[in-house]
């Protein structure tokens, strides 16, 4: 089985003593590509330099994470924007809108998107999209900003039924991670009747694991447990999904 974990961060602090480990694990279990987004200007770096380390393994993107949208994000955006430059970068993410933790700088979140996702209909990119208590604000962007140029994912949705189909409608993939296997989720309960050449495997480690290892760290193998719960849903094994789910990233990014 081969799958591409196609969101992941295993360039942060979190894996620094075994990150060898992780990646050897993500290998056996038939990870064959991990994607990774940036989240702010002080990740670059380490987000590269483990690039450059597993060299055929990962790819990837840059961006500013919502979250990271703070005071200086006019010169944050001046450094992605060079950042950009590079050729290395296969999607401009981890970008979005988050209105959970904190609303303080819900303009400037609004306006840092905008932009980047202008961004990505220039540079002919994928975007990787963030949404968290956002969808009524997201969506109504996507939709204007489409003019037929505009691919992306919205990594781990979380959504009701009609934003997933709406989002589909615009040309968008829809991430599925951990999240999906918990019973709480409510994406279980029409994941069955969405396309399933509009879905991704992610993982968004460290963070979301999904069942049997909720409550530890994430890691890309177990991006295998997401496609096995996914491949009950849809009624077939996880090898078809793995093969699905990899031409759909592949598609996506160009890789």
């Amino acid at each position: 089985m081969h799958f591409i974990d196609t969101h992941t961060h295993i360039y942060v602090e979190d894996f620094d003593a075994d990150r060898d480990a992780v990646v050897a694990r993500a290998r056996d279990a038939g990870v064959a590509l991990m994607l990774f987004p940036n989240i702010d200007v002080a990740s670059i770096a380490a987000m590269r330099r483990t690039c450059e380390q597993y060299t055929g393994c990962c790819r990837a993107m840059m961006g500013l994470h919502p979250t990271e949208v703070k005071e200086t994000f006019h010169a944050d955006l001046r450094c992605i924007e060079k950042e950009l430059e590079d050729p290395c970068y296969i999607g401009v993410g981890e970008i979005g809108l988050d209105f959970y933790w904190d609303q303080t700088y819900k303009r400037q979140q609004i306006e840092a998107f905008e932009l980047q996702l202008d961004w990505t209909k220039q540079l002919h990119l994928p975007v990787s999209i963030h949404t968290r208590e956002a969808f009524e604000t997201l969506l109504p962007i996507l939709e204007r900003k489409q003019d037929g140029t505009l691919s992306g994912v919205l990594h781990c949705f979380t959504g009701t039924e009609e934003q997933a189909l709406r989002a589909i409608d615009l040309g968008f993939y829809l991430g599925i991670g951990g999240t999906v296997t918990y019973k709480s989720c409510h994406v279980r309960d029409f994941l069955s009747r969405l396309p399933s050449e509009r879905l991704l495997l992610e993982t968004d480690a460290p963070y979301l694991p999904p069942v049997p290892h909720r409550g530890q760290r994430n890691e890309p193998a177990f991006v295998v447990h997401t496609a096995h719960f996914l491949a009950q849903v849809l009624q077939t094994d996880a090898e078809t999904i793995g093969e699905i789910t990899t031409r759909n990233a592949k598609a996506l990014f160009r890789l």
